[in-house]
């Protein structure tokens, strides 16, 4: 099982969004991050029907993104 996100991991995850907000530059790596931190969440409370489709959402719309990018 992986490791859930620490405090400062998902801190660090609000800095960006605040930096990447204000600079309004490519939000792609932001929401692979994003997704990345959900699917951890998801995978460490595997009865959470709900984490694991935020999870799911938040990755197709990292992929859906950098597919666009592109």
């Amino acid at each position: 099982m992986s490791r859930k996100p620490s405090i400062s991991e998902i801190g660090a995850f609000l800095a960006n969004l605040r930096a990447n907000a204000e600079s309004e530059s490519d939000p792609g790596p932001l929401l692979a991050e994003k997704a990345d931190l959900l699917e951890r969440i998801a995978r460490n409370n595997p009865d959470d029907r709900q984490a694991s489709e935020v999870a799911h959402e938040a990755r197709a719309a990292a992929d859906r993104h950098r597919r666009n990018a592109r």
